[in-house]
């Protein structure tokens, strides 16, 4: 009952920056975990940003001092600002969510498996 919509994926040089977007709709609450992954040609997807109830939030080490994750609970919307961009960030970025019974939610989880609700994705290419 619940979409993701992700936007802003696009090529860009490397150092550059890009701002992603994912719009949540229908049975969905700000409450829930939410959580970026991306998925490059040849590898697995790998979470990349996650964000709880709380706003904590938790980053792989391959993007932490580069990428930040925030949301406007207001209008059920994601981000994912990513700067000094190198072409190993190269992939299908994805937008994720879990419900937990739609509860509350302090899980910053980086396991695919622990997420319901997943967006199509929103390619970035980063070149030298």
């Amino acid at each position: 009952q619940v979409q993701l919509v992700e936007s802003g994926g696009g090529s860009v040089e490397a150092g550059g920056s890009l701002r992603l977007t994912c719009v949540a709709s229908g049975d969905f609450y700000s409450r829930y975990c939410m959580a970026w992954f991306r998925q490059a040609p040849g590898k697995e997807r790998e979470a990349i940003a996650v964000i709880d109830s709380a706003d904590k939030t938790n980053y792989a080490d391959s993007v932490q001092g580069r990428f930040t994750v925030s949301k406007d609970k207001a209008k059920n919307t994601l981000f994912l600002q990513m700067g000094s961009l190198k072409p190993e960030d190269t992939a299908m970025y994805y937008c994720a969510a879990r419900s937990d019974g739609g509860g509350y939610c302090y899980n910053l989880s980086f396991q695919e498996s622990d997420y319901t609700y997943w967006g199509q994705g929103t390619q970035v290419t980063a070149s030298s």
